[in-house]
């Protein structure tokens, strides 16, 4: 696709070197282009028809496809009315956060009528990443997947599929999903529950009016197919599952896993999932593929539905008309050791050309409080939260506010009071954290901060993420950006730090950038900071992102001209 060569492609097409590093991709990869316009577009489902935010018109958008190493540049053009930023999901983008994406953390948001170019470096990510909207609620039609081929000359480390599908799973509202942000910050607030999940932006025929739409996969008898599974969704965790076949999952997160069958999946939002299909069913036919709820908290609210594509074989002519068989293996909706076991089983593949590098040394060790909190409401005010507060929610007791301008502009340029470089390594007090008959209202409450997290260069740092049951124990996808990290070790209860560090797995533990901390319990990461720049973390649930439960990490540049952030580019768009 074309791109129009604006002041900021020249910069990053020209012969120049940054900090001694040049800009073009790796030896041997390829730069590629792609041009983004955000714009509105109608679509119907469940029989109305709304407005959304799209990119190029699609719902979801199109797919990024590259090889590992590659270079891609994309120009966004905001044609809609309303802010709107571009995230990269999973793609490290060594040095360069001005193109991750976070509004208010890594830059302005792009203004209805301009226009900002990215600049996606992919480095060690191979399998299947995907890209969002960073802005409010907009993620929930602009994402599409990003499909990162092995590079040339090399192959996938298992038999090449014949086809690679890309699986979206998302959410669906009737009602303008930010016009309900804005009512539920207005008063403090729950957000209201999508009314369908969906597969490749379809409910299925499941619901009503959805029938013509339902997503529909042809496969042949005796072939192999990748599914490139991605949950979009906003604020469910979701069960999958092929009806009348087994899937082998080989991937997570851009990166490949040992291969092993299961009869479903359980996956987080922003969490990936890479899986072989065998098309092995003599008799042929019709399956449903079906996505549902997982809800590991019984005291909220949440969307419960199945959403439904169909596998149909194209060499059974007669199959084809036949009515679709349901997956008698899909958990039910609060199966949570169903999901405790799925995930139990990733692990890194560990091969010659695709190593495992575990850091054994750790030199920054933080214990990080997951919890669900209130604020007071203000005087003559009324508000929608627990107890007629206001809703939030933190680590470490802070629940992150987001400033006017962005972070890493303010760090860059050294803008004082835009941020406090005292995020806590540790809670500011310890008690029974996943006693979840013993929540005095004492404990809800939280203070607001846009406190950061500043580690050297190199450093190995060591992240346990400590869930709570203030206000309802829950899984938590947590997410970092700049890192893929190594989840080492997961487990129930409290985080012992003297006896869970021996259940670590050092050896081959999966390699992923967004990590279900399971309810009730707590999950460790590890990873070295040899990434420069300024790095959002923060749970996937888009509405305790809303309420604050996030962070940012600050990593100084190392001394080689190779280990420093490089400059901004010219068209930084301005708050």
């Amino acid at each position: 696709m074309g791109v129009a060569k604006t002041p900021a492609v020249l910069w990053l097409l020209g012969a120049v070197l940054v900090l001694g590093v040049s800009v073009s991709p790796a030896q041997g990869a390829k730069t590629r282009y792609h041009d983004f316009f955000i714009k509105e577009s109608n679509y119907t489902r469940l029989c109305k028809e709304r407005t959304v935010l799209t990119v190029n018109g699609q719902f979801p958008g199109p797919t990024i496809y590259a090889r590992k190493g590659d270079l891609v540049i994309v120009n966004v053009y905001n044609q809609g009315d309303k802010n709107i930023t571009i995230h990269w999901h999973g793609v490290d983008q060594p040095r360069n956060p001005w193109s991750d994406g976070p509004e208010y953390i890594t830059q302005c948001p792009i203004r209805p009528g301009g226009n900002f170019t990215y600049r996606v470096i992919l480095s060690e990510e191979e399998g299947t990443l995907w890209w969002h909207a960073h802005s409010d609620f907009d993620r929930t039609t602009i994402h599409g997947a990003i499909v990162i081929h092995p590079k040339l000359g090399t192959t996938f480390p298992f038999v090449k599929p014949h086809k690679e599908i890309p699986v979206i799973l998302g959410e669906w509202w009737n009602a303008d999903v930010n016009h309900l942000l804005e009512e539920a910050e207005r008063i403090g607030g729950e957000i209201n529950i999508s009314d369908a999940n969906t597969i490749n932006g379809q409910p299925g025929d499941l619901f009503p009016c959805s029938k013509a739409g339902t997503y529909k996969i042809p496969v042949q008898h005796g072939k192999t197919y990748l599914l490139r599974i991605i949950n979009a969704g906003l604020s469910n965790d979701l069960f999958f599952s092929v009806a009348g076949h087994n899937l082998t999952v080989v991937g997570t997160d851009g990166h490949y896993t040992k291969p092993f069958a299961v009869k479903h999946i359980m996956i987080a939002p922003g969490q990936t999932m890479d899986a072989l299909l065998e098309a092995n069913r003599g008799d042929g036919g019709r399956y449903y593929m079906a996505a549902r709820t997982f809800a590991s908290n019984p005291n909220i609210e949440v969307n419960n539905s199945t959403a439904t594509a169909i596998v149909e074989y194209m060499d059974d002519a007669p199959g084809r008309t036949a009515p679709p068989e349901f997956p008698t293996n899909l958990p039910g909706v609060n199966d949570i050791d169903s999901a405790t076991a799925y995930t139990a089983q990733l692990r890194s593949l560990g091969s010659k050309d695709h190593p495992v590098d575990v850091p054994r040394q750790v030199d920054e060790h933080m214990l990080v409080t997951i919890a669900v909190n209130v604020l007071p409401c203000a005087p003559n005010e009324t508000c929608g939260g627990p107890d007629g507060n206001r809703q939030a929610a933190s680590l470490n007791n802070v629940s992150f506010v987001n400033p006017s301008v962005d972070i890493l502009g303010a760090y860059y340029r050294s803008v004082r009071g835009v941020f406090d470089a005292d995020f806590p390594n540790k809670p500011p007090f310890f008690f029974n954290f996943t006693d979840v008959d013993n929540d005095p209202v004492e404990r809800w409450a939280t203070k607001r901060g846009t406190k950061v997290k500043v580690v050297e260069y190199g450093a190995v740092v060591e992240v346990v993420f400590q869930d709570t049951s203030i206000l309802g124990a829950e899984n938590h996808p947590m997410h970092l950006h700049g890192f893929t990290f190594y989840v080492v070790g997961r487990g129930f209860g409290n985080f012992d730090e003297q006896k869970d560090p021996a259940t670590y797995n050092l050896v081959d533990p999966p390699h992923q950038n967004t990590v279900s901390v399971p309810k009730a319990g707590w999950a460790a990461i590890r990873f070295r900071a040899a990434n420069p720049g300024v790095w959002f973390m923060h749970c996937h649930f888009d509405r305790h992102v809303v309420w604050g439960m996030s962070t940012v990490f600050i990593v100084k540049d190392g001394k080689a001209p190779e280990a420093k952030m490089m400059p901004p580019p010219p068209n930084m768009p301005t708050c």
